[in-house]
């Protein structure tokens, strides 16, 4: 009887261990998504949307969790926590990559593209998808492209031509060639947090920024810069990259179905980026905190002018074939 008891409480212990291992191994996989702009972005919009396409599909085998406005880690943080598995998806500024990458360079030289639509088509040709393996050598895979429009200078006086920006202090990402498109018209060059953008602003520390209508929009920037100049003078995107080994660690079957919804959320994203480059445009005129310097032709040449020679400076490092296939998307 004695041992009766005994082979009895042995199997309710291998039972009770067998379904802590069952529970365990049914634990969904987590994808932390670290971003640093507002939930009302492009951005912000297409992290959640990817989540909810996730849940729809995946529910119970994977999660998604959004860390948006710098929360989790900023955009120089994020892709080294990526790299030690902290975090595993950010979809930083295209500007972010120069330490893994100096191809991603081209997209930050100035008036390359002549609208959105141009971006578009570079992006999705052959050369556009090829730079997404750019970083992997480094432990990182990019997989897709998210806009957020092209971007307009604003600041404490109105720049209509480069000799206005000559002295003027302009906060910029972490890039060699941002820093030498403002030296290129006399302005000086501030590498700084996005996170700190509108306190730099508000307190006079800068004299202006470059951003798209979005995020001048959504971080209020233009409640404290009394002039907005509309350049487009470059592109705004995002790099949607994840860790190598953490992309092809997953099994196939939940890969699949991950690009699937983030090739989905991308797309949603790129439309409201689109409506939202033309809406919040419109909010800022209609909250007359800001003037627009709409600039005519001859103007906006003398910035193409001035700005023009980074593409030369950068011609080496970024790739020669990578430009001319840029300026092709144009037509």
């Amino acid at each position: 009887m004695k041992r009766n008891k005994l082979v009895l409480v042995s199997l309710l212990i291998a039972v009770a261990f067998a379904a802590s291992v069952t529970i365990a191994s049914a634990a969904p996989i987590v994808i932390k998504f670290s971003h640093v702009v507002a939930e009302n972005t492009p951005k912000g919009q297409m992290a959640n949307k990817f989540a909810e396409l996730v849940d729809r599909d995946l529910s119970g085998k994977v999660k998604v969790e959004v860390f948006p406005n710098s929360q989790l880690f900023g955009d120089n943080k994020v892709l080294e926590a990526m790299i030690l598995g902290d975090v595993q998806l950010a979809a930083p500024s295209l500007s972010k990559f120069k330490k893994y990458t100096k191809s991603l360079q081209i997209f930050d030289l100035p008036f390359l593209f002549k609208d959105m639509a141009a971006v578009e088509k570079f992006q999705k040709g052959p050369v556009g998808q090829k730079l997404l393996m750019a970083t992997k050598k480094k432990g990182l895979i990019g997989l897709g492209y998210l806009h957020n429009g092209l971007k307009q200078l604003s600041a404490s006086k109105p720049l209509r031509v480069p000799g206005d920006a000559k002295g003027k202090k302009f906060r910029i990402m972490s890039s060699d060639v941002l820093a030498a498109q403002f030296k290129a018209v006399g302005a000086m060059p501030l590498k700084k947090p996005f996170s700190e953008v509108f306190t730099l602003l508000q307190t006079k520390a800068i004299d202006g920024q470059e951003n798209s209508w979005s995020n001048i929009y959504s971080k209020k920037f233009y409640e404290v810069q009394p002039y907005i100049t509309e350049s487009n003078h470059g592109v705004l995107d995002y790099f949607v990259i994840t860790s190598a080994e953490f992309w092809m660690g997953l099994p196939d079957d939940i890969r699949t179905v991950l690009k699937k919804d983030l090739d989905e959320a991308i797309a949603f994203g790129n439309k409201v980026a689109a409506e939202k480059a033309i809406g919040d445009r419109q909010k800022i005129i209609d909250s007359k905190r800001s003037t627009i310097i709409e600039l005519t032709p001859a103007e906006r040449q003398q910035w193409v002018d001035a700005m023009k020679p980074v593409w030369k400076q950068f011609e080496d490092q970024i790739g020669k074939e990578y430009i001319e296939a840029a300026v092709a998307a144009n037509k």
